[in-house]
């Protein structure tokens, strides 16, 4: 049966074999693993799981038609969620999952900056497919035009590892882009802080002007801002692109002492 892609859900399917059992090993799938799989399409990267044998696999496809296919060709194999990703409650995630996703390319930093922003939501690895372009800002380094708001949100809370780019003749329909397969591993050692939203809503005050100094955005959030500045040892005449993880995350502890 030939499906039709929908561009309104940024449908395309991998089709190529050796990428699919690529991307599968590099979770090194144990018989002790519950997986989730966001995107499964019409199941092409599903097939491979199951023949590792996971204890469970759970698969998130928002797709009604879709949904059917799956369910018609895993059977009893999979269970299958009929939902829109970033609609999930927080208590979905009862497991600690190993995440598979090729992300809908529309939302797929909505999808990540969400994951990355819960408390409750635990991971064992993820391992995600994205837009290139996306891709090179999530692990952008400090001091370079892709460094951005979700490389912030996302090496605070993950070591990330590029695996390889995937062409667009991988899929069908190919699409204009190149994608980025990355891993993403939580950190045993992650620098905590009150509460995630507070690095977003500083992440967002700081880059809705990267161009500019961010004198002004430490006005904006201290009355002693220059004292601030100077104890974190951060220039009031730096971009916020010249700020490292670790100098956010410092901003976002003076910011939540000064609130209490």
């Amino acid at each position: 049966m030939q499906i039709k892609a929908k561009k309104s859900l940024g449908q395309n399917f991998l089709i190529d074999k050796n990428i699919l059992k690529k991307i599968v090993s590099v979770g090194d799938i144990s018989r002790e693993d519950k997986i989730l799989e966001i995107g499964p399409g019409t199941g092409n990267l599903t097939e491979y799981i199951i023949r590792l044998k996971p204890k469970a696999l759970i698969v998130v496809e928002k797709d009604i038609e879709l949904s059917k296919i799956l369910e018609s060709k895993f059977k009893k194999q999979i269970k299958i969620v009929n939902k829109d990703i970033l609609k999930l409650s927080e208590s979905f995630y009862n497991e600690k999952f190993l995440i598979y996703g090729n992300l809908p390319y529309n939302i797929s930093t909505q999808i990540l900056a969400h994951w990355c922003l819960s408390k409750k939501i635990k991971f064992k690895k993820l391992i995600l497919m994205f837009q290139k372009e996306v891709a090179d800002r999530i692990i952008a380094k400090v001091n370079t035009k892709n460094y951005s708001r979700i490389t912030i949100l996302a090496n605070w809370k993950f070591d990330i590892k590029k695996i390889f780019d995937i062409s667009p003749e991988c899929f069908s329909p190919r699409p204009k882009i190149t994608s980025t397969l990355l891993e993403l591993i939580p950190k045993n050692n992650m620098k905590e802080i009150q509460n995630p939203k507070n690095l977003e809503y500083i992440t967002r005050i700081f880059f809705s002007q990267r161009r500019k100094m961010i004198k002004k955005n430490f006005i904006k959030l201290f009355k002693d801002f220059d004292d601030v500045s100077k104890s974190i040892d951060i220039k009031l005449t730096d971009r916020p692109q010249n700020i490292s993880v670790d100098k956010y995350l410092e901003i976002v502890k003076e910011f939540e002492n000064r609130s209490n």
